[in-house]
């Protein structure tokens, strides 16, 4: 049963191909990262969560009931942070510009400061630059920081180091590392990147095919790696399985040497 510090979501229904049957439940703190291969519906099911897709489910944050049968709480009502894979900035303003609206549509008691948020990501600098003139990295960064203002109690974020090169992905992985230790928004966080699950997330939400297979404590990247490899062979024919194991042997790969056992979580 979710309490007032849990996130619990349970959603089932089609969309497209995608036959989603996915349910969870996390506390409501920290990094929980949702892991798996493209397709898989991890941002469908961010969309769920914000509103902005409504299939049958329940979704509970902080105690308090967000979607169950008839009741849906609207997208604009949600107090949920959502960063998309493009950031979705608003081209006709300036940073600072970008910012405030997100601090004049909140209309609440600001529990993220502007003055903080902006220092944590290192935006000071760039507060009058018009959003035209970012670079990716620091693109990312303002889309952060507009969601932090508009003071979410859950905060989402949809690959956001996605088509990053090496540079401004480590950049902005910094950032986020700081976010993690200094602000207490709980966050979900959809890769499919283990090196940066390893390095951001408290626990992973492993997805496959529409669904939550499994739920575990933060791995480092070769378990997160070999994870991936499960979920991608699970999903090929068996005739593509034959293949690829013929092709193995051929190469001289051993099969007892990669792990067949799964950690504990």
């Amino acid at each position: 049963m979710s309490g007032p510090d849990t996130i619990e979501a349970r959603f089932q229904g089609r969309v497209g191909a995608l036959e989603l049957d996915a349910a969870f439940e996390v506390p409501a703190r920290g990094v929980t990262a949702l892991f798996g291969p493209s397709g898989a519906g991890k941002t469908t099911l961010l969309r769920c969560i914000a509103g902005l897709q409504r299939l049958p489910g329940r979704l509970v944050v902080n105690g308090q009931v967000w979607h169950e049968g008839r009741r849906f709480l609207a997208p604009w009502r949600r107090r949920v942070g959502f960063v998309f894979q493009d950031g979705a900035l608003l081209a006709h303003l300036s940073v600072r510009g970008n910012l405030m609206y997100a601090v004049e549509r909140a209309g609440a008691e600001a529990r993220v400061a502007f003055g903080e948020t902006t220092a944590l990501l290192g935006l000071e600098r760039l507060l009058e630059r018009p959003v035209g003139k970012l670079s990716g990295g620091e693109a990312r960064r303002v889309a952060i920081a507009r969601a932090l203002l508009s003071q979410p109690e859950f905060l989402l974020l949809d690959e956001p180091l996605s088509g990053l090169d090496l540079d401004a992905k480590a950049e902005a992985l910094a950032y986020l590392e700081r976010l993690h230790e200094e602000l207490s928004v709980p966050v979900l966080f959809v890769s499919h990147d283990p090196g940066e699950i390893a390095r951001l997330a408290d626990r992973v939400l492993v997805m496959q095919a529409g669904r939550i297979v499994e739920t575990a404590a933060a791995a480092g990247a070769d378990a997160l790696n070999l994870e991936a490899a499960r979920a991608r062979l699970a999903s090929e024919t068996p005739d593509r399985v034959a293949r690829l194991a013929l092709a193995a042997l051929m190469a001289g790969l051993d099969p007892d040497g990669i792990g067949s056992n799964r950690s504990e979580s």
